[in-house]
């Protein structure tokens, strides 16, 4: 696991950001926390790292589910799973095979969707007081993030004191 320190907004957006300039198509991202602790934060930052285009706002998808943003160098699925309630709706959402087809998939309140994705990255976002300073873990299910991790760590030194 590699944990992060976000004292600000902006090293959310940054961390989110260097996250996303190692994806590859197909890969799955699951972020978890309570409500406000930073999850659309984070999301907006991680479009920015894929190159989503500034005006291709990235929102949380709360009431559509489910937002395509195809502007950056991989096809992006941003997802919200705070609605939903089984198994079955989170499937039929079509996030696995969004990944399948080479989209890179991320997914608010993935911690409802673990056992549906077997490889993951997951990204807890912790809120310990309310105020601007958050922890970020981050971990990894399976395989995929293998052969990145090393660069990972390097590409979150500053925020983890890896650097």
């Amino acid at each position: 696991m590699i944990s992060c320190l976000s004292n600000t907004e902006d090293d959310t957006l940054a961390i989110a950001a260097a996250i996303a300039r190692l994806v590859r198509p197909g890969d799955v991202v699951l972020l978890a926390g309570e409500m406000g602790s930073g999850k659309t934060v984070f999301a907006r930052g991680f479009a920015r790292g894929l190159g989503v285009a500034a005006d291709d706002h990235v929102v949380s998808p709360t009431f559509n589910l489910v937002h395509v943003h195809d502007s950056g160098r991989v096809p992006l699925h941003h997802a919200d799973l705070y609605r939903l309630e089984t198994r079955a709706e989170i499937e039929d959402l079509g996030l696995r095979e969004a990944a399948d087809m080479g989209s890179v998939v991320l997914i608010e309140w993935g911690d409802a969707a673990l056992d549906i994705f077997d490889e993951r990255l997951v990204v807890e976002l912790v809120d310990p007081d309310g105020g601007a300073t958050r922890t970020l873990d981050i971990s990894v299910e399976g395989h995929r993030w293998d052969a990145r991790w090393d660069r990972l760590r390097t590409a979150l030194g500053e925020w983890s004191g890896a650097a």
